[in-house]
């Protein structure tokens, strides 16, 4: 999944601590990422910029470590062995927060295309780039998660193929249903999910919470994805604008298995403290997710149904 690349100019000027609120804090890191993560060349405000970048991981760690308040008791309780690990990951695909979201099958089922336009501007808006994640994930990991991490990469890539790449594939859905994603026209909790698996990614002593978080989606996600493909098939969306969901869709399975097998649990067995932070990592991702179809539900099922215009 590549990063969208957004069509309205972005910034990150007259930044201050702390931020006022939740929409005012992911807006002003949802900027940074996109600048921070774009390829660009030599500049003379090179230090300047070095200013910019001390000041946003700042904020970034303190949003980071608050979240994680939030989930520390919860992570602290969690197995340290490998089996027992696994077991608890594996749980949270029927347990663990927002699975079985009602949205999903109204998407599915009932939903306007304007409806799953609107939806799929939020996700599209919020996406972080998986293969992009996974490639910031994977330095200097234990051969054994590093190689999963690649072969997952691979995939992502269309396996050396330009067609089978995923990113594109979600660009041409982007592009063919004119969704037009930008960072003002997304919600503050979309923007955050984001920010939060970005956060994970681009900071090392973040690494094994982006191992979890990054493994967590692989785990939930193809019930979801399932939902949307049947939603964008009912309402006779064509297929090439539908393949991406409908590879998840399927694909992700694998994944997760490959993923808790060749990942998770060496990584637990070779160091047992890492587990909480694992937890921690697919705990917030997996908080993250439900507060964005708690907010999604909100706006599509208001009465103003100009909101999701």
């Amino acid at each position: 999944m590549s990063i969208v690349l957004l069509p309205h100019s972005v910034g990150v000027a007259n930044l201050s601590l702390p931020c006022p609120d939740d929409l005012t804090l992911h807006r002003k890191l949802a900027c940074w990422n996109h600048l921070r993560l774009s390829p660009a060349q030599p500049s003379a405000a090179w230090r300047d910029e070095l200013g910019e970048e001390y000041e946003m991981r700042l904020l970034e760690g303190a949003y980071v470590e608050a979240f994680r308040e939030e989930v520390a008791d919860q992570a602290a309780g969690v197995p340290h062995d490998a089996d027992g690990f696994i077991s608890w990951f594996e749980a949270l695909k029927p347990h663990g927060p927002g699975q079985f979201d009602p949205l999903f099958d109204w998407l599915a089922e009932e939903a306007t295309l304007q409806d799953l336009r609107w939806f799929l501007r939020q996700e599209a808006a919020g996406e972080a780039g998986f293969d992009d994640l996974v490639a910031l994930t994977q330095v200097k990991l234990p051969a054994a998660p590093k190689l999963e991490l690649a072969r997952n990469y691979w995939d992502e890539m269309g396996r050396g193929a330009e067609g089978g790449m995923h990113g594109p594939m979600l660009e041409r859905t982007t592009e063919g249903l004119d969704l037009r994603p930008s960072i003002e026209a997304t919600l503050w909790q979309s923007l955050a999910l984001a920010n939060t698996m970005t956060a994970f990614a681009t900071t090392r002593r973040y690494t094994y919470h982006s191992v979890g978080a990054l493994g967590v989606v692989e785990l939930t996600a193809p019930s979801r994805v399932a939902k949307v493909a049947q939603g964008l098939k009912r309402l006779g969306v064509e297929p090439r604008l539908r393949k991406y969901f409908d590879l998840h869709a399927v694909l992700d399975i694998k994944h997760s298995e490959d993923w808790n097998r060749d990942a998770l649990r060496p990584l637990v067995a070779a160091d047992p403290g890492c587990a909480r932070y694992l937890a921690e990592g697919a705990l917030m991702r997996l908080l993250c997710g439900e507060r964005c179809f708690a907010a999604y539900r909100k706006a599509l099922w208001s009465d103003d149904s100009r909101a999701c215009a």
